[in-house]
């Protein structure tokens, strides 16, 4: 990995000098354009609409209009802004870690201690732990401001930026508005459902099946040229049932289908079809 930043931690008068490195990366198929009769790349080129001069990425600056006047901003401009030349990722506030709403997380990194002595890396890391807490920090990278939650991954510091108040939509449904009758069956039942699916999480087990199938498109491709069998190389397409309309009824078929699935008998309970939880690890 390649750190893509570099910079201090500070909160009071601590300053944690750290390396900041992508925590994540992209695993699709690479795809392009080609042009459908004869397979020729598609091209894209800058082309300026005052002179009609296809313009090198080096000659290409960044601009306002306000629909009478334009400003030009050039990249040494962009980098003299005073956000822009900090090297210092503030620590705003601690906040106990569920207040950090999910959906405001956007992409994560991963902080490396930058100096001889991790001490106080390993302070700031074991503090959080500890306390609970995730810090709200405050940064500039790639020319614009960050907001982000610092918190503990293993051993690792990691930040996450988060989405400012005002790009998560507000939401109301109308179908929600009015009181919805659930009786105490069906409640039963669909706890039921849910604890026979439980599990503990294991990310590792679950594999991206679209990538996985495209590449074997691909490779079927390859070997049999555009002439490929879809059926014989996938599998028949699944029958559906469709639509279900009793909830009780697919309820009660959706319990006993995952119960036969994971090898519980008809008079087992959920819980006993499959033991969860670190408890139910060691004593096997």
């Amino acid at each position: 990995m390649r750190s893509i930043w570099k910079g201090a931690l500070s909160f009071g008068l601590v300053n944690v000098p750290v390396k900041v490195y992508a925590a994540t990366e992209d695993h699709d198929v690479p795809l392009h354009q080609v042009h459908a009769a004869d397979g020729g790349r598609i091209r894209y080129q800058r082309r300026c609409e005052v002179c009609g001069e296809v313009v090198a990425y080096r000659d290409i600056e960044r601009a306002y209009d306000d629909g009478e006047q334009t400003v030009v901003l050039t990249g040494e401009d962009l980098r003299s802004l005073p956000s822009e030349r900090s090297r210092e990722i503030e620590v705003v506030e601690f906040v106990p870690s569920e207040q950090v709403d999910p959906i405001t997380f956007d992409r994560a990194y991963f902080l490396e201690p930058d100096s001889a002595s991790p001490k106080s890396y390993a302070l700031l890391r074991e503090t959080l732990e500890r306390t609970e807490r995730t810090a709200i920090v405050r940064f500039s990278l790639r020319q614009k401001t960050r907001l982000a939650a610092l918190r503990v991954r293993g051993d690792v510091l990691m930040l996450q930026t988060l989405l400012w108040a005002d790009e998560v939509r507000q939401v109301s449904f109308p179908a929600l508005e009015g009181p919805v009758k659930i009786s105490k069956k069906e409640l039963e039942l669909s706890a039921s459902l849910v604890e026979s699916y439980s599990s503990d999480f294991d990310p590792e087990s679950f594999v991206d099946e679209y990538q996985k199938e495209l590449r074997t498109l691909i490779e079927a491709k390859l070997d049999q040229g555009d002439a490929v069998d879809i059926e014989a190389t996938f599998g028949a397409e699944p029958e559906t049932d469709g639509e279900v309309i009793d909830l009780m009824e697919a309820l009660r078929a959706s319990i006993e289908r995952s119960r036969a699935e994971r090898g519980g008998g008809e008079g087992e309970t959920p819980a006993a079809a499959k033991p969860r939880g670190k408890a139910s690890k060691k004593a096997s």
